[in-house]
């Protein structure tokens, strides 16, 4: 990523804070480690932008230690990232700290991103390039996007921040169909999201089977039947398909208005 900085924007720096290469288990870090980190970097006025590493599974535990000690510099940050860092997208928009987009992590170039996606965070970070935007916020309205499960998580928290007029955007990965549809019923049924404007479903992938403990047989639903027939039943609009996902061309969304 460095190299790719230095190729596309070299009058711009970008800076990996040391944690990011630190092991404890599951997480680069402990708990307490990877908090001092996000502290130390959105609490310092050098720094633009927050460009996340990658997801996995983490920020949720380091919530609680870090949200009450964000300072004024932290407040004129953008935070971009997806996937499991939803749970700090969301937190830092519920309290209006910043700017907040969904998009493609640092770490995705050369995985799953040939620089496309990449570049679109870069271009909208640093030109405000609406290029790599997702078509449908074209629509003027607010948004919001976030990954099923953790959306699913945030629910009943305090840290799910409200989405009224807003059109919500999810997306999953790794997830057998009958979980996805146990996660839309939470989302359909969940009284903090009443009032948002509408859903938008971006990529579903690597879906797996059902497993030996649900006989293993086809769910008999596709994913737009289940998006569609759980819309209906919170009645809000399905409004169509997203670019946005667990996939190469994973385009931005800002929280909000763009």
């Amino acid at each position: 990523m460095a190299a790719f900085m230095a190729l596309t924007y070299p009058q711009h720096e970008i800076v990996f804070h040391p944690q990011c290469y630190l092991e404890a288990g599951h997480f680069a870090g402990t708990d307490e480690q990877r908090a001092a980190a996000f502290l130390e970097f959105a609490n310092d006025p050098g720094f633009d932008a927050i460009w996340f590493a990658r997801g996995g599974y983490g920020s949720n535990r380091i919530l609680e230690a870090v949200m009450p000690k964000l300072g004024p510099a932290a407040n004129h940050k953008t935070y971009i990232g997806f996937s499991d860092m939803g749970f700090l997208l969301g937190a830092l928009y519920a309290r209006r700290i910043g700017r907040v987009a969904h998009g493609a992590m640092a770490s995705s170039i050369g995985k799953n991103d040939d620089g496309t996606a990449a570049g679109w965070v870069l271009g909208w970070l640093i030109d405000g390039d609406r290029r790599g935007l997702e078509p449908g916020l074209a629509d003027g309205r607010p948004a919001a996007a976030f990954n099923l499960a953790i959306l699913a998580s945030l629910i009943g928290t305090k840290y799910l921040p409200d989405l009224t007029d807003h059109v919500l955007y999810i997306e999953e990965v790794d997830e057998p169909l009958y979980r996805i549809d146990r996660m839309l019923f939470q989302m359909a049924h969940a009284t903090q999201l009443k009032g948002i404007a509408g859903v938008r479903l971006g990529a579903v992938t690597a879906v797996k089977d059902n497993g030996e403990a649900e006989g293993n047989y086809s769910f008999g639903e596709t994913i737009d039947q289940m998006i569609l027939r759980w819309c209906n039943e919170m009645g809000v609009p399905y409004l169509g398909r997203a670019e946005i996902g667990h996939v190469e061309l994973n385009r931005v969304v800002p929280f909000g208005l763009v």
